[in-house]
């Protein structure tokens, strides 16, 4: 199964149907692109209880062909886009491409599996375009909820795709690069080919929130606590943490910082010049504050086990113990799946005495998406004016959603699928359904065990 000259290919081998581990592949002439190499948490059915806590799409297909691949392009430093590359590595073994922070995170990652100095990282900004293999690719600035992340524009000679990975149009987001419509704009008017795009919050009408439009909601919550209060939210969301250490030095808190993941976060920042807080103290002297004094950041909010909101609500924290009158603000919305753990890690904190406030109980805004929303999609649509739209990153229903907003704005032709499926957008545009095998590995205590898998069909 190779490529031809005329030929251009699309094969998700994962976060095409479902949410999390974000596995994607180009093919022409010969020659192999990957975007994105993530993981998830989460079993094929939703839940968590497979036994394996990190999972990744199976990337046999690509693997086999590792001498065409030529490239790994990272669109931004979430897990479920970069998660996988320190397991996968040895099976792929190719250079890989990031902006700064995304490079950092990976970095990081890649001491803790004893592969530092081992991987050709190349660097790239927003505006770059680099020939890979038979491909050239150009970064192109979005907004989310993350530092520094780009879509990528994919080029042959007859063919220009747009694949946007994550995105949202923030006005405001805080930190790291903001998106221009200029640019957008001029993808459209130099022709877009088709688009791959984000369909998480395909179903939601209107426009999603700013992450500066959080701080009066955020301060509000904060301002009014009598005792400690602790905010769970994603720990690579700089741009919250900016929010909340600005609230700190107003409201006469402490900063503190709960969770691995939370701090090598904020230290990639401070390296590459995106966190320049110096507010942020030392977790062991959190507990010799008085309550009023604290204002916590803590991983977690997804009710993971042994993250630092787990343990707090199972008073097994030791450098501190939440008790009756403190306050937890959970700034972030159940990612599907983990609604039943997070109801559990809630009621555990109420028989504390410990108040849970959720951006479903308050009026205030303390959470905002990194998705777009349905107005976001049809300004994209309008300024890059697509002839052909792919929807990924999204269970089926989130992509369905995204097919009736291109439908109703008048994108010519919409083409869905899940994993494994072959779209065919040259010489013709097609869908070949189950063309190539997919599956999951998870990570087992000596080796990456196979848990699931679909055969060709």
């Amino acid at each position: 199964m190779t490529p031809g000259q005329n030929d251009v290919w699309f094969v998700p081998l994962g976060g095409c149907g479902e949410i999390g581990m974000n596995m994607n592949v180009y093919g022409h002439d010969d020659s192999w692109l990957m975007v994105d190499c993530g993981i998830t948490f989460r079993d094929p059915d939703g839940t968590n209880r497979s036994g394996y806590r990190v999972q990744m799409a199976d990337p046999s297909f690509i693997a086999e062909r590792r001498e065409s691949l030529h490239g790994l392009v990272l669109t931004h430093a979430h897990e479920d886009h970069i998660g996988a590359v320190p397991h996968l590595w040895r099976k792929l073994q190719c250079p890989i491409f990031a902006t700064a922070f995304t490079a950092e995170m990976l970095r990081r990652k890649l001491v803790e599996h004893g592969l530092e100095g081992k991987v050709p990282i190349h660097l790239v900004e927003a505006g770059d375009r680099r020939r890979i293999g038979s491909f050239y690719v150009q970064w192109v600035a979005h907004t989310h909820s993350i530092p520094d992340p780009c879509g990528v524009v994919i080029e042959t000679p007859d063919l220009r795709i747009f694949h946007t990975a994550d995105w949202k149009l923030d006005p405001e987001p805080l930190v790291g690069h903001h998106y221009a419509e200029s640019t957008y704009k001029a993808l459209g008017s130099a022709g877009v080919d088709v688009m791959v795009c984000d369909s998480t919050c395909a179903p939601v009408p209107g426009h999603s929130t700013s992450e500066a439009a959080l701080y009066p909601g955020l301060k509000h919550h904060v301002e009014n606590a009598t005792g400690r209060v602790a905010v769970g939210c994603f720990g690579s969301n700089i741009a919250r943490l900016k929010t909340l250490a600005r609230i700190a030095k107003e409201t006469d808190r402490q900063l503190g910082l709960l969770g691995r993941s939370l701090i090598n976060t904020v230290n990639a920042a401070r390296s590459v010049g995106l966190w320049d807080e110096s507010a942020e103290i030392d977790v062991a002297h959190l507990g010799y504050l008085p309550p009023e004094a604290v204002l916590l950041v803590a991983t977690g909010s997804q009710g993971e086990t042994r993250t630092a909101l787990d343990r707090l609500s199972r008073e097994s924290l030791r450098e501190l113990t939440l008790t009756p009158g403190d306050l937890v603000l959970l700034s972030a919305r159940a990612i599907p799946g983990n609604e039943t753990e997070i109801d559990n890690m809630v009621q555990r904190f109420a028989k504390m005495g410990v108040n849970v406030v959720r951006p479903e109980t308050t009026d205030q805004l303390i959470h905002a998406s990194g998705h777009p929303a349905q107005e976001e999609l049809a300004l994209l649509y309008e300024w890059t004016q697509p002839d052909v739209l792919i929807p990924v990153h999204g269970e089926i229903e989130h992509m369905d959603a995204q097919v009736d907003v291109a439908r109703t704005y008048g994108i010519p032709r919409r083409l869905s699928g899940v994993n494994g499926d072959l779209f065919v957008l040259a010489p013709n545009k097609a869908v070949r359904r189950e063309a190539v095998a997919t599956g999951r590995l998870g990570v087992g205590r000596k080796s990456l065990d196979k848990i699931a898998s679909k055969q060709a069909g």
